[in-house]
């Protein structure tokens, strides 16, 4: 069964209440099966348009066993009281791609 990979791309408006998503979000992937892979390392982007000050942007690759478990992780309550904090203090795209 393939992997999937839920890969966010994340500019944060408030760092100070984006707190609260990062504990409740770190728990939800671990009670789900996942793993991260990348969470907002140094980014050195290569190719294609990339906004201003992409330094300020966070990168978060998270790895779980299987494309269910992925849309079970960002469906599962836990996680819908994490996006709300996620969406009232920041700006970004997320999406889940299947892997190998």
């Amino acid at each position: 069964m393939p992997k999937a990979y839920v890969v966010a791309e994340v500019l944060i408006s408030n760092p100070a209440a984006y707190e609260g998503y990062r504990a409740l979000s770190t728990a939800s992937v671990a009670q789900h099966g996942g793993n991260f892979i990348a969470r907002g390392g140094k980014r050195d982007q290569r190719e294609g348009h990339d906004v201003a000050h992409s330094d300020a942007w966070r990168t978060v690759i998270i790895e779980f066993p299987s494309l269910k478990q992925a849309q079970d992780w960002y469906e599962s309550a836990e996680y819908q009281k994490a996006k709300e904090i996620r969406v009232a203090n920041s700006i970004g795209r997320l999406f889940i791609v299947e892997g190998v």
